[in-house]
Formats: structure tokens, C-alpha cells, sequence
């Protein structure tokens, strides 16, 4: 009988580019966990910045009791920066996360503790992620980041086990055996959209369970507009069509063509592009202190990013 595995800690991944600042309160969130001894190591991989993060993270180094490991690549996107912190992580435990990202203090201890209680090689654990007091978040932003384009963690309310396309990269433990032998980042994705349902799809196919612990939590120390919102997601257009000519791109468009096809999705569809039409010009309304339903936000933003097609 094959013996369980210790989780005793866990290894951090953080890929990071031109991010210094955050990154630096990132890193003392987990310098602050509470239990800091949780953490075999942080992983910083360095996707060629020009901010001087290098010496942010070794200065960084020099006062922590926590080892922090710098790895530099020329700039190949956050797919290839983190299959270089897989290829180095030390402990059979891989967190990720991103630079803006910055840890609640329960959050390792959080995460193993799920492990320790579902040593199952292919299980993974999410936590949930949400705006710190300080950014102030808007409507449009809680709506974003909760049952939006960024997250939809509202959905996952009351669910232990959930669907893969829930596999979000800025708070997520695997196993490191598992993502080794079962497969790593597609790294012909070179910006930070799509390669995570990508890899997800794959990982799925090989018996990934994905459960979600609400108390593993972490806070996103990114401020957005509805402007910016629209625009990072068109600038996604081209990891979108990457992802699209994968075979998970192909099960994607399978599924969304069946979705689309009945006659509440042909109704939605007319309704998002007359509400849009009619508010096409409500930016400053959007990103006001005035909550909106919804389905405003819904309508507004898949009329401006054309997302029916």
C-alpha cells in the first residue's frame, strides 16, 4: 500500500513583471502569515521587468526568515514563468498566486490543511480572492470581481467541489507530482488570460479534483475602471484565439454554441445590445458609488467587448 505524502509546507509561485511595488506587499504577507514556517519557499520568477524588482526581491531576502528564491527569465509570458517555478519548486505542494495578490495570514496554513485532509494526488484547492478595504472597489468592481468577467466567485457559494474552468492561477494549490506527470502550462499562451483553462482542460482529462475553501483568502490590490476592465479584455484577443485552436478552445466553443442556442440566449443577446446601445456613453455612472443591478453590468460590458459572437 503506497504510503500518503507529508504536507508539511508548501512552495510559493509568484511569476511577476515591471510589478514592484505590490510585489513588495505581497511578499510581506506571506512574511506575516501565521504560521510562516508553513512556507518551504518563495518562488519569485521575474519575466524580464525593467522596475528593478531584482533588487527588491534580494533586499527583500536579506530580513526574511522565509527562503526566497529569484528567478529570472527574458520576457515570455506568465505561462513560462510559472512552469519555471514547477521545474524549482522543492516541496510536494505548489501555491499560486500572482504579484498583486497579496495574502490573508490564514492563507497557507488554509490551504494545506485541505491537503492534509485530501492527500488524493489529483486534488487541487482554491481559495477565494477579493478586493482589500483600502482599494475602495465600486459596484462595477464587486460585480467584476465576483459574478464578472474576472471572477464569478458568487457561484461558488455553498460548493465544496467544483468545475474546472474555476481553476484561477491568483490563489490555487496543486500537487507538484500531479502537475509534473499530468502537464504544465501551454507556453504558447504569452499573456496572463486563457492558459489557466487551458491547463485546467488537460488536468480535468487526467481525474483533477478541484475543491474550494472560501477561508483560504487573499486580497487583489488592483483598482479598475469599466474602461479598463473592456480594454484588458481585448487585449486578451489573442490568447482568446490561442486558446480557441487548442482542443479545450474546442470543447469551449462546442459547449458555448449549444448554450447560445436557445431562445433565452437569442433574448439576452437583443437586450445586452439595446441596453448597450441606450447606455453606450454611462462610464462615469458605472464607475460610480451607485450599485447597479446586474444585469446592467452584464449587458453594458459584453456589449463593449462583443463577446455574443
Amino acid at each position: 500500500m503506497a504510503e500518503t505524502p507529508s504536507f508539511k509546507s508548501l512552495s510559493v509561485i509568484i511569476p511577476t513583471y515591471n510589478r514592484r511595488d505590490v510585489l513588495a506587499k505581497a511578499l510581506d504577507g506571506y512574511l506575516t502569515q501565521s504560521s510562516p514556517q508553513l512556507v518551504d519557499e518563495l518562488l519569485i520568477v521575474d519575466d524580464g521587468s525593467t522596475d528593478d524588482t531584482e533588487s527588491m526581491v534580494r533586499q527583500f531576502s536579506k530580513k526574511s526568515p522565509i527562503v526566497i528564491r529569484y528567478l529570472r527569465q527574458a520576457n515570455k509570458g506568465p505561462a513560462a514563468a510559472r512552469n519555471l517555478g514547477i521545474r524549482e519548486a522543492r516541496s510536494n505542494i505548489i501555491l499560486f498566486t500572482d504579484s498583486d495578490i497579496v495574502p490573508e495570514r490564514e492563507l497557507v496554513s488554509q490551504h494545506l490543511e485541505w491537503h492534509r485532509n485530501n492527500p488524493q494526488t489529483s486534488t487541487a484547492v482554491l481559495g477565494y480572492v477579493t478586493w482589500p478595504p483600502e482599494i475602495k472597489a465600486t459596484p462595477f468592481m464587486r460585480w467584476y470581481g465576483e459574478e464578472g468577467a474576472l471572477f464569478a466567485y458568487r457561484q461558488l457559494r455553498g460548493k465544496r467541489e467544483i468545475d474546472f474552468h474555476f481553476f484561477y492561477t491568483c490563489n490555487l494549490s496543486l500537487k507538484t507530482d500531479f502537475l509534473r506527470t499530468c502537464g504544465q502550462f501551454d507556453e504558447d499562451f504569452k499573456s496572463a488570460s486563457w492558459e489557466d483553462t487551458e491547463l485546467a482542460f488537460r488536468l480535468h482529462k487526467a481525474g483533477l479534483q478541484l475543491l474550494y475553501n472560501p477561508q483560504a483568502v487573499a486580497f487583489h490590490y488592483q483598482f479598475f475602471t469599466f474602461d479598463e476592465a473592456c480594454r484588458k479584455a481585448a487585449g486578451n484577443s489573442t490568447a482568446r484565439e490561442t486558446f480557441l485552436k487548442k482542443e479545450a478552445g474546442q470543447h469551449y466553443l462546442a459547449q458555448r454554441k449549444e448554450r447560445m442556442s436557445g431562445i433565452k440566449a437569442r433574448i439576452a443577446k437583443l437586450a445586452a445590445t439595446a441596453v448597450g446601445t441606450v447606455m453606450s456613453s454611462s462610464s462615469r455612472l458605472l464607475d460610480s458609488r451607485i450599485r447597479l443591478p446586474s444585469p446592467i453590468y452584464r449587458a453594458l460590458y459584453w456589449y463593449r467587448v462583443r463577446q455574443w459572437d
